[in-house]
């Protein structure tokens, strides 16, 4: 139920941000009047045909309905349904998200077992994050760019060609998420080595790296789901900078484009897919915190 209604209020904030920008929305239909100029006509028929003469209530109404029956509405500028404007921008989107967000999780957790508890590691490895985390993530882009693409010439600079194009972009991406985990979860498993079951597995002959990954990493994931929020918003406001940097196709470029050339329906439809996809993700790691913790399994009617 929650779900819906954070959904609800993305479309209804969304509307109303359509409604106060400045412009003739009939005007932008028939490309701005780069065309030469439509007649009065013209833009009456259209103003007509879209509703947009009709009250504020009735408008919303309308847009509220076209949602529920999964209708995005047609772009303004390229006069296609906004769905397939999303749908074939999608999988490469997707591809870059996730990369990036099982790399970043990777790094995270081989930086956070390999210095809990060790002083000079944890020293080393938190100042590197901590840059990482406040570091924008154009800059770094910008900078693997000329590193890797224009000195070193190791992969493509732009475009979606294959896995190579994707290294840099999955490591700037990765980076930040990478370093806020790696802290959650190091706070995490230095507790749980203080933890008396910590020195009853030693005792029973277990090594110190059995330790770490068979037992105490376990208990480090719930701050880590904690903080998965963070890291998804942190990957769909990076996506759109990075596939900016790197100019790959993607719904961050659709977006952008969206947003220069004042297209609403695309704007619209790109902010209620990103709340989507929020709500669902945190359905997902609510349904992950009873498999990672059982006792939550105990406590839950």
């Amino acid at each position: 139920m929650l779900g819906i209604v954070v959904v609800w209020g993305a479309a209804t904030v969304t509307f109303i941000g359509m409604q106060l920008l400045p412009g003739d929305k009939a005007t932008l239909i028939v490309g701005g009047g780069s065309l030469g100029g439509a007649t009065p006509e013209v833009l009456a028929a259209i103003t007509r045909e879209y509703g947009l003469d009709r009250p504020l209530i009735a408008q919303y109404g309308d847009f509220l309905a076209r949602l529920i029956h999964g209708d995005l509405g047609t772009s303004y500028q390229r006069g296609a349904p906004v769905a397939e404007l999303i749908w074939s921008q999608l999988g490469s989107t997707v591809v870059l998200a996730l990369g990036a967000a099982v790399l970043g999780f990777v790094l995270a957790v081989v930086l956070a077992t390999s210095t809990a508890a060790r002083p000079r590691g944890r020293a080393v490895t938190s100042t590197v994050e901590l840059v990482l985390l406040s570091t924008p993530s154009a800059w770094v882009g910008i900078l693997a760019l000329t590193v890797f693409s224009f000195e070193l010439r190791i992969f493509p600079a732009i475009g979606n060609d294959g896995i190579a194009s994707l290294v840099l972009p999955w490591v700037t991406l990765a980076l930040p998420i990478a370093a806020a985990l790696a802290q959650v979860m190091r706070d995490g498993l230095e507790r749980a080595l203080e933890q008396p079951f910590a020195t009853t597995v030693l005792s029973r002959g277990a090594t110190h790296g059995r330790l770490r990954w068979r037992h105490v990493a376990r208990h480090s994931l719930i701050p880590v789901l904690t903080l998965s929020g963070w890291s998804l918003a942190e990957l769909l406001g990076g996506v759109v900078i990075v596939e900016t940097v790197f100019a790959r196709a993607g719904i961050g470029q659709l977006l952008v484009t969206a947003v220069t050339s004042r297209d609403f329906p695309v704007v619209a439809g790109v902010v209620i897919l990103s709340a989507v996809v929020f709500v669902v993700v945190n359905v997902i790691v609510d349904a992950l915190y009873r498999v990672v913790d059982p006792r939550l399994r105990e406590t839950t009617p």
